[in-house]
């Protein structure tokens, strides 16, 4: 049986590249709305974080994502994002990997 590519893309807060089911994006639109897009699919800029609550815990620390999205993003949003982590971790805990 022929193996299958797996997309690989960089983790905005380790510069590392990892396989896109184990990272979250974070998309920009046009009216300058953020927000997570968990398929992956959504219009406007994109960058991938950890679906680790320590990284993004750091991203925030750092503004990792001000930086590279170029807009100014809300503690409120980093809070959403790690209660998204944390909340897809216990889900992989519970079901495995899908």
């Amino acid at each position: 049986m022929k193996k299958r590519k797996i997309p690989m893309r960089k983790d905005l807060i380790t510069n590392t590249m990892m396989p896109k089911k184990e990272l979250v994006r974070i998309v920009v639109d046009k009216e300058k709305n953020i927000f997570v897009d968990p398929t992956g699919k959504k219009a406007g800029r994109g960058a991938y974080v950890s679906l680790e609550p320590e990284k993004i815990q750091q991203a925030k620390k750092r503004r990792v994502l001000e930086n590279s999205l170029g807009i100014k993003i809300s503690d409120e949003f980093y809070d959403e994002l790690y209660a998204y982590v944390e909340h897809q971790r216990a889900r992989k805990e519970l079901f495995g990997d899908k």
